[in-house]
């Protein structure tokens, strides 16, 4: 829970081409985008002054919006620019990026057809998303009743608003019961991610992943994916079953505010297991750390 709120801190928002006061970047309660969930957004890490994957994150951008069906009234290049502009005048070193575009307020009605595409981006200084101590012990998570949809009933290939509010429902009713967070499954009953990150499991040396095929391929999941195959453990995208939990060694989230977060309980309806995080968790944390250019202590031997 943030100390400050987020409609009253001091700063600056990039909005509709303009850096302006943050507590001047505002919009009419009868907008499209908060009524119909018409908006797109990113989260992105800023290390040492520098966002990661900046261009992989503006692309995915302009892709979600284009799935929705509207235009980001932005380039990569030039969401680039003003993400760069932002983190100067805000002075962010360490933190956390979000770009949104959504449809305005010129229609109020399922077609919305004739609204003004709008875009802001908004910076702010963030701390790790999990405890300290969740690198030593892994993170506690609860069975989601809630499920990832199929790509033929939401657009799930898109980093949309409207796909997170089971996403908070999971949290709150994981958090309910002292969880970090929640695990959901897909349509099918097979393992999906968490709330906001995807899952790996250690299974007999190799990395075993879900195919990301009615949820995000995230930045962060592909960019552990190529530390691993660097180091040549073999990794496996495929259909899981919750039950295959069991087999694992060990199991870890990665996502842009999660990074790399072994998990050490899974409790709930669908199965409780255990974890203990080891070898492989820790190579891809510090792998991690090394690409997005965090200090990484040396591993005893």
């Amino acid at each position: 829970m943030p100390s400050i709120p987020f409609d009253d801190r001091d700063g600056f928002i990039w909005y509709d081409g303009r850096l302006v006061p943050w507590r001047e970047a505002q919009l009419h309660v009868l907008n499209h985008g908060l009524h119909y969930a018409s908006s797109v957004f990113e989260g992105e890490r800023v290390y040492g002054g520098t966002v990661f994957r900046l261009e992989e994150h503006n692309e995915r951008l302009v892709n979600s919006a284009r799935i929705l069906g509207f235009e980001v009234p932005a380039s990569v290049e030039e969401l680039g620019a003003a993400t760069r502009e932002l983190i100067k005048a805000n002075g962010i070193l360490e933190g956390y990026v979000r770009p949104i575009a959504w449809r305005g307020a010129e229609q109020m009605g399922v077609s919305a057809q004739a609204s003004r595409i709008h875009l802001a981006i908004a910076c702010w200084e963030w701390p790790a998303y999990f405890s300290p101590q969740a690198r030593q012990k892994g993170i506690r998570m609860m069975w989601s009743q809630w499920a990832r949809p199929a790509p033929n009933t939401a657009p799930t290939a898109a980093k949309a608003s409207g796909l997170y509010v089971i996403c908070t429902l999971a949290k709150h009713a994981a958090e309910a019961e002292g969880c970090d967070d929640a695990l959901m499954l897909d349509w099918r009953g097979q393992l999906a991610e968490g709330t906001g990150a995807n899952i790996f499991l250690v299974i007999d040396g190799e990395l075993h992943t879900p195919t990301p095929d009615c949820f995000l391929n995230g930045i962060t999941r592909k960019t552990v994916i190529a530390l691993a195959k660097a180091r040549g453990i073999e990794v496996i995208e495929r259909a899981i079953l919750p039950q295959e939990l069991g087999r694992a060694e060990e199991v870890f989230l990665t996502g842009t505010a999660a990074e790399v977060t072994p998990v050490g309980e899974i409790i709930g309806a669908v199965g409780h297991y255990r974890f203990t995080p080891g070898a492989i968790c820790r190579l891809m944390w510090e792998d991690y750390d090394r690409a997005v250019g965090k200090k990484v202590k040396a591993t005893a031997a």
